[in-house]
């Protein structure tokens, strides 16, 4: 679909180790349309990026929440949606040093 939509082709996939991806019949299709795939280092955060990244912050911020107030483990949902909520509306600008709300 997206070298459909984007007329370039796919080179190259890159992969976490994802169950979803570690069958013979995605194998067989890379194979089929050339285009090679490698799977990035397990247990490396750093390797996947920003979303990565983004989970690690979240889950931070709900058990912080979580810890700070002394509310059961039964509403890490509800944290981790608040601190979803929060995260979106932040606004950080490393450059200018300023952090706002």
């Amino acid at each position: 679909m997206v070298q459909n939509e984007k007329e370039l082709k796919i080179k190259i996939l890159r992969s976490d180790h994802g169950g979803e991806f570690q069958n013979e019949s995605f194998e067989n299709f890379c194979d089929e349309n050339e285009i090679l795939y490698s799977f990035s280092a397990p247990r490396t955060p750093q390797q996947n990026g920003v979303v990565e990244r983004k989970n690690r912050s979240l889950e931070e911020l709900a058990r912080t929440m979580l810890n700070e107030y002394n509310v059961l483990k039964y509403f890490w949902v509800d944290a981790v949606s608040t601190a979803c909520y929060v995260l979106n509306r932040m606004l950080i600008r490393p450059i200018l040093k300023k952090y706002s709300l």
